[in-house]
């Protein structure tokens, strides 16, 4: 899952991170709401983990003005307010379920998987293709042309951005941003796991769909999809 948080505490947001990036989740972290905001009108999610209380703008506000812009994506409220006047009002500006803090990070992770199975309906299940490669973004199964196919974390997120970006070509910066944010990487860290994508879902296979575009990025995409 792609999830957006739009939180000022760093250690909170930290925690997120520790907790859920190993399990396969793509986090982007903003710490006031102008920056969120930017942020979902610049990508799709499938969740905001949006804290109340925000430098600037607080999250009432701010999710008044993503649900007046039009986007539906399920939101989480964080809030230190445990009555039922302010999950009211919460509600009322348009989250979608609240979390009282302090809570338990086991507890965040099945809210959100509910938020997200809600939102896309129980019986239907959001699958990502790419010629004949599959991936579901709520079990995480990757199969192509029928057989199952086992990622290492950082690959499998690698392979969850390069496919909701298909067929777009997408910048090296980008995609080490989007892993390991402002900590850049040893500078073969990229193309390392790459390789391991690579040899995991198209070595066995006949035809290539991940793409290196010298001077440009990486490309998931079917050959009918590739100009060149």
């Amino acid at each position: 899952m792609y999830i957006l948080v739009i939180e000022d505490n760093p250690d909170l947001v930290a925690n997120l991170y520790d907790y859920l990036e190993p399990k396969g989740y793509i986090l982007d972290a903003a710490y006031d709401a102008r920056t969120g905001m930017q942020f979902i009108q610049d990508k799709v999610y499938d969740a905001v983990v949006l804290d109340l209380t925000l430098p600037g703008m607080d999250g009432l506000e701010l999710c008044r003005r993503i649900r007046d812009a039009g986007v539906t994506v399920p939101i989480l409220m964080l809030t230190a307010r445990d009555t039922l006047d302010a999950k009211l009002e919460g509600f009322a500006a348009g989250t979608d379920d609240y979390l009282v803090k302090p809570f338990a990070l086991q507890e965040l992770e099945a809210r959100l998987r509910a938020l997200v199975r809600r939102a896309r309906g129980e019986q239907e299940r959001e699958a990502l293709q790419v010629a004949d490669l599959v991936f579901d973004p709520d079990t995480l199964r990757v199969e192509r042309a029928g057989q199952t196919i086992t990622l290492p974390p950082i690959p499998l997120k690698l392979l969850t951005l390069l496919i909701r970006q298909s067929p777009r070509v997408v910048p090296k910066r980008e995609l080490e941003r989007r892993i390991w944010g402002n900590e850049r990487p040893d500078s073969d860290a990229l193309r390392t796991h790459l390789h391991v994508l690579r040899s995991a879902i198209d070595k066995p296979f006949k035809t290539q769909l991940l793409r290196t575009v010298h001077g440009m990025g990486y490309q998931l995409a079917a050959p009918d999809e590739v100009q060149d």
